[in-house]
């Protein structure tokens, strides 16, 4: 079989992507409005994307009713964005805020979660997260303004913050941490079941102790 995106409804190329492109990370964005309303909301489509300077991406995308996320409208007015990983504990809580509420929401009040203040950027982290990143703003790629179509937001990751538990030496415990990730649909995934592969190596070359 082979699908053409020419002639193919965007809704369906999205159910194609999101069973394909997986088990995805989950970017749980927060954000405060230049109202001052606390805005948070998950985003599948998420990667880190350089490490000297540290810069994670996630991607927003126009909704069905043409407009913009509010995350991503938030990070573009202040130039700041807090990512903040889901973990299983509060997955339910995380699940609550994926409705498409009217900005003037606060999505933490909606899903019970508790806001704390970021460090260095004027916008709140989730206090219930074991990993969380302030990001300033570096570049949003706009791909398309069409509904279903995307931007890619990055930002540098100016401070972590990390549940003492789980660091050993800049390691994360996974067990730890429990991360979830997305599948296709309403499905979701543990990270519980996991193995170990070696990448292989050429004597002589310089590696990344990992």
């Amino acid at each position: 079989m082979f699908i053409d995106p020419q002639t193919t409804e965007p809704v369906n190329l999205y159910k194609l992507m999101i069973g394909s492109i997986l088990p995805r990370p989950i970017a749980f964005v927060s954000t405060r409005g230049t109202d001052g309303v606390n805005n948070l909301a998950p985003f599948s489509f998420f990667t880190g994307v350089s490490a000297n300077p540290p810069v994670i991406g996630f991607s927003p995308m126009v909704n069905l009713e043409s407009r913009r996320r509010d995350s991503r409208v938030n990070a573009e007015a202040r130039g700041e964005f807090c990512v903040n990983v889901v973990s299983e504990g509060f997955i339910k809580q995380m699940n609550e805020t994926a409705v498409d509420v009217p900005p003037d929401v606060d999505e933490f009040e909606l899903a019970g979660l508790t806001p704390i203040e970021c460090d260095l950027i004027d916008a709140p982290r989730v206090a219930e997260a074991r990993v969380a990143m302030e990001c300033r703003l570096v570049q949003v790629v706009e791909i398309s303004d069409k509904v279903l179509g995307g931007a890619f937001v990055m930002g540098e990751v100016l401070r972590f913050h990390v549940d003492d538990p789980l660091f050993d030496n800049f390691r994360i415990d996974p067990v730890g941490l429990d991360a979830v990730g997305r599948m296709a649909g309403n499905t979701y995934a543990r990270t519980t079941d996991r193995f170990d592969l070696a990448r292989p190596e050429l004597p002589g070359k310089p590696r990344i102790e990992r």
